[in-house]
């Protein structure tokens, strides 16, 4: 069974920084692509970064123009998990995190995951 638990959420002053942590079992990391995405208030379910698998892809990251530059994702395979370090933060970055797991090594504009996690809570707030 696939579970994906995110963890390193809470609340932070602009320009600080967090990193998300996401521990997957049931599958390892490093043959699948994985992505970061993320809900705001009131709004709908944004991507915001993806890593092909280090297996059969080879390992690229991806990144909205949003959080390009502030964000870097990364993936430990020897733990089984993926980060998302997040910097400089804003408090359009408030929202709830999750993660993600796509059914292959490679990730792809528009493609669906099949996998996600239950989310960690961010707040950005003076």
């Amino acid at each position: 069974e696939v579970q994906l638990v995110e963890s390193g959420g809470g609340l932070v002053q602009p320009g600080g920084s967090l990193r998300l942590s996401c521990e997957a079992a049931g599958f390892p990391v490093s043959k699948y692509a994985m992505a970061w995405v993320r809900q705001a208030p009131g709004k709908g379910l944004a991507w915001l970064s993806a890593i092909n698998g280090a297996d059969g892809a080879d390992g690229s990251t991806f990144y909205a123009d949003s959080v390009k530059g502030r964000f870097t994702i990364s993936r430990d395979n020897a733990k089984n998990t993926l980060y998302l370090q997040m910097n400089n933060l804003k408090p359009d970055d408030t929202a709830v995190y999750y993660c993600a797991k796509y059914p292959s090594s490679t990730y792809a504009s528009g493609k669906f995951f099949d996998s996600r996690g239950q989310g960690t809570q961010v707040t950005v707030s003076p």
